[in-house]
């Protein structure tokens, strides 16, 4: 009696369990609970409402035999579905694809082909130019050659002269004096310090010189980051002299050379408006433009600031100011990366370029992956405070789109307005229409000897002419 097994008891089985066999197991009764809910729920549907057909009666006909597919990562071979049951649940079970929803918040994604692997690759590197301006060595060598009493001295004018502007037309003013010290910073910037160079002159007689195409750096011009350097002749035939000209990337270097074009003017002014105390963005546009922009503590957002064109916010000169197409345009920061080209192209329909380096959900996961890169050593009050200046700048740009769209929908449906006339055309304008005034008796205003005939003539009518002249509404 021992060794008799108690009634009802299951041999158990010498075979071994399949691996996963727990995950098997609770993903089946999960399927069988699902069908049972859903069951349930298309009798009560069926109950209440007799004569309509349930969306999901198939499901609660289904046999009980026909097991639904088993979910995405099952390895369980007893539990792939048989043809029957995948034609089965084909249909009238398959969730509805409705093409009206779009414009879903995107989901940052890695990048996954090559050519946005490589764009990756690219936003990492223009990620590092702001990272060079944090050298306090570099910082102090530039505060020693920026002349802070006539910078301070323009901004305290420029700042007295908009506050009393504003108080006279009951305002705040539109500027604070640090940004006025960083409107005067790039007018000496452009003025005296840096020099725009196409080419070179020639060193040894001043004239002209011709391109000759991109020649190798040497060791001395590559240990100062001249990795690439233009090649010059001297127009002059007696003279025939070349000319290099090696466009460095480090702004120590460009302190002291303090010449160069686009890239060089912005580097070496960013890192000037470092120094003074301003947070600062390097803004890499795709079709070959860079510029800075400043952030304004009293106006709360960044501020576009141009130190070739002497542009201080002015975020529409290139686009419809030069009437430029513009893909993509990346802030980098010392504290992470922002596209911001929604700041300079708001009018998509007419100014936007094709953005096809990469997925604007990869675009997002690679700016993202460059914040956090930036911001890992910081304080958790440094980092909220910074997240929280990221939500309003969003707020910011898509105002800026939505603004756009506004306007150009109702400049669409407003009917033509006259065209708007030049001060000189509305005087003469209005000159014509006093001569004319003056020239024409009936448009002259009447007397008082004028007026009294008609007076009489209408006080001598009778009533019957004056309802006839005047019928009854």
């Amino acid at each position: 009696m021992s060794g008799a097994r108690p009634a009802g008891r299951v041999p158990p089985s010498s075979a071994p369990l399949p691996p996963n066999w727990e995950k098997d197991l609770t993903e089946q009764f999960r399927q069988k609970l699902s069908t049972k809910r859903m069951a349930e729920l298309s009798r009560r549907s069926s109950s209440r409402h007799p004569h309509s057909r349930s969306p999901r009666r198939d499901i609660a006909s289904r046999p009980p035999s026909v097991r639904l597919p088993p979910r995405h990562g099952s390895t369980n071979p007893q539990l792939q579905p048989s043809p029957a049951s995948i034609d089965d649940f084909s249909l009238g079970t398959q969730p509805q694809t409705y093409s009206s929803l779009r414009n879903i918040p995107l989901i940052p994604a890695p990048p996954s082909d090559s050519q946005s692997h490589r764009f990756r690759n690219e936003l990492h590197m223009l990620s590092e130019t702001p990272c060079k301006w944090e050298n306090p060595g570099l910082l102090d060598e530039a505060m020693t050659l920026i002349p802070l009493e006539r910078i301070y001295s323009e901004a305290t004018e420029e700042s007295q002269m908009l506050q009393a502007t504003a108080e006279s037309m009951g305002k705040r003013p539109a500027w604070s004096y640090q940004d006025c010290c960083i409107r005067a910073l790039m007018r000496w910037f452009k003025n005296t310090w840096f020099t725009w160079v196409n080419n070179p002159p020639c060193g040894r007689c001043g004239s002209p010189t011709i391109s000759k195409g991109n020649v190798a750096p040497t060791q001395d011009e590559k240990a100062r980051s001249g990795n690439r350097v233009e090649l010059y002749q001297c127009s002059l035939t007696e003279c025939s002299q070349l000319e290099r000209f090696p466009r460095y990337n480090d702004a120590f270097v460009l302190m002291h050379t303090r010449r160069g074009r686009l890239g060089e003017w912005t580097n070496c002014f960013s890192m000037f408006c470092r120094a003074m105390g301003a947070r600062v963005r390097w803004v890499w546009n795709s079709e070959d433009h860079v510029w800075t922009e400043v952030y304004s503590e009293y106006r709360r957002r960044w501020v576009h600031v141009d130190p070739c064109e002497a542009q201080f916010d002015k975020p529409l000169l290139y686009s419809e100011g030069w009437n430029k197409k513009i893909s993509y345009c990346i802030a980098f920061s010392n504290d992470g990366a922002m596209d911001v080209t929604r700041r300079y192209c708001r009018n998509f329909m007419k100014y936007a370029g094709e953005r096809k380096r990469t997925s604007e959900s990869a675009l997002l996961f690679v700016l993202d992956e460059i914040r956090r890169m930036r911001r890992r050593d910081m304080s958790k009050d440094d980092k909220f405070k910074l997240e929280e200046e990221d939500m309003r700048e969003m707020r910011e740009l898509r105002h800026y789109y939505f603004s756009t769209l506004t306007s150009s929908l109702a400049k669409s449906y407003s009917p033509a307005s006259t065209p708007r006339m030049t001060p000189s055309e509305a005087a003469d304008a209005a000159k014509a229409a006093e001569s004319r005034v003056r020239d024409s008796p009936s448009l002259q205003p009447q007397t008082r000897d004028a007026r009294q005939p008609r007076e009489q003539e209408r006080r001598d009518r009778t009533p019957r002419e004056e309802r006839r002249d005047h019928p009854p509404q």
